[in-house]
């Protein structure tokens, strides 16, 4: 029977070192890599495919909730198994959810428990655990040749076509497989509606104009065609344009 291979993640090194320490001890079990932060996880996991990630949750840039988020669009992806210092009121989410987790200091008999249990985890498993939570900073494309991480400030607009979502981003456009409504939601600070079918980025409005034929249009920075703006939400985007940019 082949060892159960381990991805450790947590942006101290003391932790990653303990970690490390305790899995080598247990029979069955190797450590295949290590990684710092949430970026680091899905790179790690794509290269080299663990059975399982012991997740730090508290990570900089992209944190192990939003991580687990990602790698949840894995058809293949590994189980996940939470170490946090969260105090006994976030237990009780994780209890809920059946979530595997790990009170630091990690203890040599309970991660040999949640190696045991550990099973991959359902999307909406972990959406349970992200509310109240900040929005994301990335949003995840799944491609064949694997996941694509779009940062979320790149993104001018959001546009609906039946039950895909294109995201027109810094670096081109891409499908979104998320509802719209969910978008709106989640961004609600940085994102306003602009038709039943679109979402545009308050700090890319550029300048509200009427056509020919009267219909109002918003132009975005950096865009060379104008978007359709519904009368019932003209004057929400009159509001955005008398802010200031910078506080779009």
């Amino acid at each position: 029977m082949s060892a159960t291979r381990i991805l450790i993640a947590d942006d101290e090194p003391p932790a990653r070192a303990r970690l490390r320490r305790l899995v080598e001890e247990l029979d069955g079990c190797s450590v295949v890599g290590e990684a710092e932060h949430g970026h680091a996880v899905l790179a790690q996991c794509e290269k080299l495919h663990p059975d399982v990630v012991l997740l730090d949750i508290r990570m900089p840039d992209m944190d192990g909730i939003e991580a687990a988020r990602h790698l949840a669009k894995l058809d293949d992806g590994p189980a996940i198994i939470f170490t946090t210092a969260f105090d006994s009121y976030a237990m009780e989410a994780f209890d809920a959810q059946a979530i595997g987790y790990l009170l630091k200091p990690v203890r040599r008999e309970r991660l040999m428990r949640a190696l045991r249990q550990a099973a991959r985890l359902s999307q909406p498993a972990i959406d349970a655990l992200d509310a109240p939570r900040p929005a994301r900073r990335n949003l995840c494309i799944r491609k064949s040749t694997g996941l694509q991480l779009i940062d979320v400030d790149s993104v001018s607009h959001f546009q609906a076509d039946q039950k895909y979502v294109t995201v027109f981003h810094g670096g081109g456009e891409d499908l979104l497989d998320e509802p719209l409504k969910d978008l709106a939601e989640e961004f609600s600070d940085r994102f306003i509606r602009i038709h039943r079918s679109v979402l545009v980025a308050a700090q890319f409005l550029e300048r509200l104009e009427k056509n020919s034929s009267g219909q109002y249009e918003v132009w975005l920075r950096g865009s060379e065609t104008p978007l359709p703006v519904s009368r019932r939400h003209v004057t929400d985007v009159k509001l955005a344009l008398r802010r200031p940019a910078a506080s779009r």
